[in-house]
């Protein structure tokens, strides 16, 4: 998903900038961490939204594996394109379902239990720009036609059967050469683990999170799965009215929780100063106007981040602390300010802990 090019800015107007800003709440974080030529924002953001969880719960620090995620979850969504003979989604892009999915599914292992991001291309950071291509190519071979075999019946009419062999060993060797193998067992801190012992071990009910959006082309206070490119899984989120959308990330926030949040940077998030906010000639965010540009495609899913914290610049203007996953290079090392109303108008969906909303509401 959303990775710009590497644009070198000066830090210290930067810090200045940063000084602006006062923090009201500011919850712990992981340190930032780099995609670089990856798609895979889903997957270092969510990641770094479970070391948060992890850090909040246990008090430990963790520095989980996104590659082993990127394993998994490519290797999943190339078996559900296939079985669908290439009638879905195929590319980057992600989800925070998605990782926790894989957790759910496979496990997860530390950083330093497979190969270093981009070492197996002779990069420093991860580098999909050959991996991507020659893997959806390998995927398409078997998705739509190039490798099937086809068998004409006794009658010799237009009826066939159509098979396919090898595609699950030709699609998880392309992964594995490219990001790595993932261990089926590992040494931490003196301790022999699976994925899945060190997933348990971590601390977190994996089934105790959820996902919340809003919009009105589909009911208030129900489940649905949203309608955007990168939710292949089609796992749902549950439909709120914006404003209560708000206000529940603002409790969360001041509760001491993180949230996953998943929207568009594409517009009025400047890389340069590290803020995002609507200009000032910008009309009034209400909920028809949310559905209007995501209806027009103003409006897209395009990027997954954390925010971690509330500040308020020298006017007294709300805005949120949110952790990217570009480096430090951009933003102020790392971290952005987005304004309430940005979020209030860009906000695809917001991931968090079921703890961190109130009981009535679950209930419904």
């Amino acid at each position: 998903m959303k990775k710009t090019l590497f644009i070198i800015a000066t830090l210290l107007p930067l810090l200045s900038s940063a000084q602006e800003y006062t923090p009201i709440k500011q919850n712990p974080i992981t340190s930032v961490k780099d995609q670089y030529r990856s798609g895979t924002c889903w997957d270092y953001a969510t990641l770094g939204f479970v070391e948060s969880e992890i850090l909040r719960t246990t008090g430990k620090t963790y520095d989980l594996c996104e590659m082993f995620v990127a394993n998994k979850d490519y290797m999943d969504c190339a078996t559900h394109n296939i079985r669908m003979h290439g009638f879905s989604q195929f590319n980057q892009g992600g989800s925070a379902d998605d990782v926790f999915e894989v957790i759910k599914k496979y496990g997860i292992c530390p950083e330093d239990a497979m190969p270093a991001p981009g070492s197996l291309v002779g990069d420093s950071l991860a580098n999909f720009e050959s991996f991507i291509p020659i893997l959806r190519k390998t995927v398409k071979s078997f998705s739509t036609g190039t490798n099937h075999l086809y068998d004409a019946d006794e009658s010799g009419l237009n009826s066939w059967v159509r098979t396919i062999t090898g595609w699950q060993e030709s699609v998880q060797n392309v992964i594995d050469k490219y990001i790595g193998k993932c261990p089926e067992s590992f040494e931490y801190e003196g301790k022999t683990y699976t994925p899945k012992t060190f997933a348990a071990s971590l601390g977190l009910d994996w089934n105790n999170y959820i996902s919340l959006t809003s919009f009105t082309h589909h009911p208030f206070y129900e489940n649905f799965v949203i309608e955007a490119l990168h939710k292949w899984r089609l796992r749902p989120s549950f439909n709120l009215p914006i404003d209560r959308l708000m206000t529940i990330l603002e409790s969360a926030i001041m509760k001491g929780y993180c949230v996953a949040w998943g929207g568009d940077v594409s517009g009025n998030f400047d890389y340069n100063t590290g803020i995002a906010k609507l200009p000032s000639s910008a009309e009034e965010v209400t909920q028809e106007l949310r559905q209007q540009q995501w209806d027009n495609w103003q409006f897209t899913y395009d990027h997954v981040m954390l925010i971690f914290g509330i500040a308020k610049d020298k006017d007294g203007k709300k805005y949120y602390m949110v952790k990217n996953s570009w480096g430090e290079n951009y933003g102020f090392k790392g971290i952005w300010y987005m304004s309430e109303d940005y979020i209030k108008l860009n906000t695809t969906y917001l991931f968090l802990c079921k703890d961190a909303v109130k009981k009535k509401m679950l209930k419904k």
